[in-house]
């Protein structure tokens, strides 16, 4: 089995010694670590071989913690104590979250951070966010069978430094030593490159769960450079979901929606949307807390017409990205489109619609393979000298190869 190594300079492991460290996707929506067998980057499935870790977790009774697929079964039925989507509250505090009253949550604006109260006590989006690392860096050392180095995460290029701050420290309340955080569209443009030899200049379109990062990168034999970034940290699949809930409510003439039938609403409209990513039609049923029985049919149309202004929302940042780097729509070689969001095929339309060209979608937008740790093991920072390797502007890094331990 190969080794991921990553060192500093001058602190690269000798050959005989084994650092074991991942890759973690904190996302939003779900998250997976990764590592690098054989000479390719593969994810690290659970016990019963999944590769995703939803990412939810469920405070239960007699300290009884739930994180993942076990959580998720439980988010309609205890909403107040399964947190969904904490991604998005990272580094926020209450006025800074879009659609607080909407959600099933017992927000307390403490300095900082926005905190959630749950049956075990005030907790903070870092300390569940530690809760999927902890999990996750469970799940890659009995994968692996060593304790671990290190991970590199990767983060919305667009989050500020204290979202930044709050997903090392929750890596740190995991057990987990932050090798690097790096920036999401980058990881996915070395992906792409890598996998596919690419050079010119080139659109990454990442809307995720929680959040749309644009970058404008320039692919010369191998090395990659951000000529600008954009985003926007509260835009992402979750306001789509929160689109077709109120067009729920709206249609059904719920006014006061329990904690329960918000959090079961909210799940209903999730299942909608992803369902209309490949039929026309498709039928929401649900009963509600007192009774009340919906049953509505909610076609692509309709979707497109109720998120028509979200849409619209996530190319400001594709504008704003090409106006910095001082380039037209027309200068682009091809646009690469990753994030759970982008399946949506009016997503899809109005970026090919704005570039003039169908994006670049060969890569699983849910699993591609941001694992530029896995795939390019060590990892030094450039400096002045720094002319070769995969080089980039947001995060001056040159990722240098070392032999593999076997």
């Amino acid at each position: 089995m190969a080794l991921l190594q990553i060192a500093e300079p001058g602190l690269s492991a000798a050959p005989h010694q084994h650092r074991l460290a991942v890759g973690i996707d904190l996302g939003t929506t779900n998250s997976l670590v990764a590592t690098v067998r054989s000479g390719s980057a593969a994810v690290l499935p659970d016990e019963t071989g999944r590769s995703l870790l939803p990412s939810v977790v469920r405070y239960g009774d007699q300290g009884v913690l739930a994180v993942g697929y076990d959580a998720q079964k439980e988010q309609n039925r205890d909403p107040h104590n399964t947190i969904v989507s904490v991604k998005r509250f990272m580094g926020r505090g209450v006025s800074d979250i879009k659609d607080a009253g909407s959600l099933p949550y017992r927000f307390v604006d403490a300095p900082g951070m926005v905190q959630l109260v749950t049956r075990a006590g005030v907790k903070s989006p870092v300390e569940v966010s530690s809760d999927i690392l902890r999990a996750l860096k469970e799940r890659a050392e009995a994968s692996l069978g060593g304790e671990l180095t290190g991970a590199v995460i990767t983060v919305p290029a667009y989050f500020d430094d204290a979202q930044r701050q709050a997903t090392k420290d929750a890596a740190r309340l995991a057990g987990l030593n932050v090798l690097r955080l790096l920036n999401e569209p980058t990881a996915a443009a070395i992906a792409y490159g890598l996998d596919n030899g690419s050079e010119g200049t080139y659109v990454v379109y990442d809307l995720g769960g929680g959040t749309l990062d644009v970058s404008i990168l320039k692919l010369t034999r191998g090395v990659f450079e951000v000529l600008a970034t954009s985003g926007d940290s509260a835009l992402g699949g979750d306001d789509f979901d929160h689109r077709v809930f109120c067009w729920l409510l709206e249609q059904a003439g719920v006014t006061a929606p329990s904690a329960h039938d918000m959090r079961l609403l909210h799940t209903r409209a999730r299942e909608a949307k992803e369902a209309l990513t490949d039929h026309a039609s498709t039928r929401v049923t649900a009963i509600l807390s007192d009774g009340q029985s919906l049953d509505l049919e909610l076609d692509q149309a309709t979707l497109h017409a109720i998120t028509k202004t979200l849409v619209d929302k996530t190319l400001t940042p594709v504008r704003k990205a090409l106006r910095d780097a001082k380039i037209a729509p027309e200068d682009i070689q091809g646009v690469v489109m990753v994030g759970g969001a982008t399946r949506m095929p009016h997503v899809q339309k109005a970026v090919a619609d704005y570039f003039g060209r169908a994006p670049l979608t060969n890569l699983d937008p849910t699993r591609w393979w941001r694992w530029a740790p896995p795939s390019r093991p060590t990892c030094w920072p450039a400096t002045s000298r720094t002319t070769s390797g995969c080089c980039w502007t947001c995060c001056r890094c040159r990722w240098a190869s070392r032999p593999w331990a076997a």
